[in-house]
């Protein structure tokens, strides 16, 4: 039996069919319309780490809220600490709910002068390989990836008059920014957020002709990390060898963190992570992962990595510790012979299934303190931190949702990982226990965060109609809980 002859109840008396085929086709013919409603949110500079720009994110919130209502959901703009979140809910009385989050808050634009054109002005740029790109600062990232889903259910009130299953919407203001008001608001609201699954989509295709499931988000652990030395700069004639210099000490420090086959060197740093089970193992294996171009891609030719593991396993399922900047002393032109007072560096750790981000952040005070000279003072200064997520790979809305997409792209998807973080994925299943499905559509050279951020054409219609079949497939499977 096909989906379009499956039936599902929106209302327990009134049972309707599925016409899939139908929906696809109000897609299909009315892209214009879904690509000019891109537009209107792409000119929106809802850039949140800029306060300079709070009434436009302000502006972005009640866009999507005004968008949402007119597909039939009780939606509104609800107030935080700093940006708003958008909430809108579309219930039934049986079967599945889900939740869909997003994001409408944007990076920076600089540097400005290596933008072809205003980052804020969405362009339509034919390639010379026949795809379509639309050239604009959140094209990818993630307003056109949000506006996927919001198109897929208006295509199905369009030609249905209602959902084939409960939905709630989540967009946050602040997701570039660390989501600084997220927490509180959870607090205040999360249990109106419950749902069955959670789904996302600010990740990426495996390939431009194959998508993909992310399963596996490291976690964060960002730290700041200041060495004072001399109570002031020093004349480095009067001083040099007498007194210690703490950007040397901070290098030693640094150091440190790395043993020689570039494990990190953190007592107990791996004590607690949990491996991939082997189902998954199974699934990496099966992507023919090209770890040689990878590393040439950006210039290199050797892993640094820990090399009992492979390239893919060092990026997606092993913790890192990395250095993201650092700064003492004088470093304008010219020389200025000074032994400095300060030096300050920027670590980050990446983590996996098991790690507590404040035991790591333990670990690596009681190391940085057992190897500071006696006369130097160490400053640590906590920047975030979230837990790694895992999705289970027996679960049946994976199982269906690669189905759909195994319907639309014509070929298996594949599971993934991210060596980078989402943190409300972590926070969500932490927190309520609600498993996330993230399914992307951007490409690797969709130019996140830098100039000429880009969204293929063809990446948004496949979503729109992706996302229209997931909406189905899903329709059909067992609730879990009781929705709002």
């Amino acid at each position: 039996m096909s989906l379009k002859e499956q039936s599902v109840a929106t209302d327990p008396t009134e049972p309707t069919s599925l016409p899939l085929e139908e929906v696809l086709r109000h897609a299909d013919a009315n892209m214009n319309e879904s690509l000019d409603r891109l537009f209107q949110l792409l000119r929106i500079p809802s850039v949140s780490c800029d306060p300079l720009y709070a009434s436009q994110c302000q502006e972005a919130a009640s866009w999507l809220a005004n968008e949402l209502t007119g597909i039939g959901f009780d939606a509104c703009v609800r107030q935080t600490t700093g940006h708003p979140v958008v909430v809108g809910h579309q219930g039934q009385t049986s079967g599945p709910h889900i939740l869909f989050y997003g994001h409408y808050d944007v990076q920076p634009v600089e540097p400005l002068d290596e933008w072809a054109a205003d980052p804020f002005d969405p362009k339509l740029r034919a390639q010379p390989d026949g795809e379509t790109h639309i050239v604009s600062r959140g094209a990818s990232d993630d307003k056109g990836q949000l506006l996927t889903f919001i198109e897929a259910c208006r295509a199905w009130k369009a030609v249905t008059g209602h959902l084939p299953l409960g939905v709630s919407m989540f967009f946050e203001g602040e997701e570039e920014s660390g989501s600084p008001s997220m927490e509180q608001f959870l607090d205040e609201a999360g249990q109106e957020l419950r749902a069955d699954v959670m789904l996302l989509c600010d990740t990426y295709l495996w390939n431009d002709a194959v998508p993909a499931v992310t399963v596996m988000f490291r976690g964060l652990l960002e730290e700041e990390i200041e060495v004072t030395c001399a109570n002031r700069d020093l004349h480095s004639g009067a001083y040099g060898n007498a007194a210690r210099n703490p950007i040397q000490v901070l290098a030693e420090l640094i150091a440190s963190l790395r043993g020689e086959s570039g494990e990190v060197a953190i007592e107990g740093f791996y004590e607690d992570v949990r491996e991939p089970d082997e189902k998954l193992r199974s699934e990496l294996k099966k992507l023919n992962f090209d770890a040689d171009n990878f590393l040439k891609n950006v210039g290199l030719s050797k892993s640094a990595g820990d090399q009992a593991y492979s390239v893919l396993e060092q990026v997606w399922t092993r913790p890192s510790c990395e250095i993201n900047g650092i700064a003492g002393g004088y470093y304008g032109d010219g020389l200025k012979t000074i032994i400095p007072s300060k030096a300050v560096a920027k670590i980050s750790f990446r983590l996996v299934a098991g790690q507590d981000p404040g035991k790591i952040q333990s670990k690596f005070h009681e190391h940085i303190r057992a190897r500071m000279p006696a006369d130097c003072a160490v400053k640590f200064t906590g920047l975030g931190g979230s837990k790694a997520s895992v999705i289970p790979s027996k679960s049946e809305y994976l199982r269906r949702a690669r189905a759909a997409l195994k319907d639309e792209w014509n070929c298996e998807s594949v599971l993934i990982g991210s060596g980078g973080s989402i943190p409300i994925v972590s926070v969500m299943q932490s927190r309520f226990g609600l498993d996330s499905l993230p399914i992307g559509f951007a490409r690797s050279d969709n130019r996140h965060h830098s100039p000429n951020e880009k969204y293929d054409v063809s990446s948004f219609h496949k979503g729109i109609r992706s996302w229209i079949r997931v909406l189905a497939e899903l329709s059909h499977c067992e609730s879990n809980r009781r929705k709002v």
